[in-house]
């Protein structure tokens, strides 16, 4: 692809964007803060830091809802200021490579194609590649052969699981589990135990330092407010109540990934049982996820370095290196 090229992973919670020019990626909140229902207010992390926080005449809200493009105009307009901010506020011509779920309708992915073909980022040349595909590559595993791959990305709001061989997907599920389901999770827990309200971003803080909690013997310090008195207050929580209220999501992505495995071809099988499963995305490093998949499957989990950012690596060796042309289309070749 030419010097002046972009790879973009639309995550429904982080938009993740390699630019070739200086060989970076950058990682934003894919979220935007609308005032008056017109005017551009705050995008990316600036808007996130108002969310839960904003008065009624800004609206902050997530472009993406289930791994597909919910509001196309938002999205558009995340798209042509991230690029703009990318390309120091004056747009170039340049080639395009975008990451598409699997797991969709044809409707769908197209619309990813036609969201840079109308964001005004003076798109030459749009590509289209698999997820799962791009996640392989960043995984450093070489797609292109024909051993079988189990790549399962725990997202935001979903998680995505694909068989590759081939440089192709055999089998690909999507679940509507992710980080969110274990935000509000921990939500309902702290409410039914201590009848506490807490916010989403308490909720995420709380999921993230799990396993630096758990290893100092700590409970989460949170803070919310009290159904009965109304009142803020502050309470701790015990780290055992959290892993509880997470285990059944847990089990979910366990029996879907028990589910592809079932369908599985028997060579392809063999070589998963080999290989063990991948595990990335932002989700994945959630305290315990990757050892209960490990023994509810009774494989290896090999567990990404770069879990937020393995797709976007991956797309960044597709630009890179012609060699892996072959696993990129246009959107009417996926749509065969």
């Amino acid at each position: 692809m030419a010097n002046n090229a972009f790879g973009i992973d639309l995550g429904t919670n982080n938009i993740k964007i390699y630019n070739r020019c200086d060989d970076s990626i950058l990682v934003e909140k894919n979220m935007i803060a609308i005032e008056n229902k017109n005017t551009l207010f705050a995008y990316g992390n600036s808007a996130f830091e108002m969310y839960e926080k904003a008065p009624d005449n800004i609206s902050i809200s997530y472009p993406l809802s289930s791994g597909v493009i919910a509001d196309i105009n938002n999205m558009e307009t995340l798209i042509k200021y991230f690029i703009g901010d990318l390309q120091k506020g004056s747009i170039k011509p340049a080639d395009y490579l975008i990451a598409v779920p699997k797991a969709i309708t044809d409707v769908e992915q197209r619309a990813f194609y036609d969201l840079l073909k109308e964001a005004g980022v003076r798109a030459k040349k749009i590509m289209v590649v698999y997820k799962a595909v791009a996640d392989g590559l960043g995984l450093d595993i070489d797609v292109k052969n024909s051993q079988g791959v189990l790549v399962v990305n725990v997202g935001y709001d979903t998680t995505e699981i694909s068989i590759l061989s081939l440089g192709g997907i055999v089998l690909s599920r999507l679940i509507k589990v992710g980080g969110l389901k274990f935000d509000e999770a921990i939500k309902a827990a702290v409410r039914r135990e201590f009848s506490l309200v807490i916010g989403g971003k308490t909720a995420e803080t709380v999921k993230i330092s799990l396993r630096e909690l758990e290893a100092e013997k700590k409970g989460a310090l949170v803070y919310g407010r009290d159904i009965v008195t109304g009142l803020p207050v502050e309470r701790e929580i015990p780290t055992r109540l959290v892993d509880e209220a997470l285990a059944e999501h847990f089990n979910t992505i366990i029996d879907n990934v028990k589910l592809i495995l079932e369908r599985t071809p028997p060579e392809l099988a063999a070589d998963i049982y080999r290989h063990g499963i991948y595990l990335t995305g932002g989700a994945s490093q959630v305290n315990h996820l990757a050892e209960k998949l490990a023994s509810g499957t009774g494989l290896n989990v090999n567990v990404s370095e770069n879990p937020i950012t393995s797709v976007a690596l991956g797309l960044a060796k597709i630009i890179k290196d012609d060699n892996y042309k072959s696993v990129t289309s246009t959107i009417e070749g996926m749509s065969k």
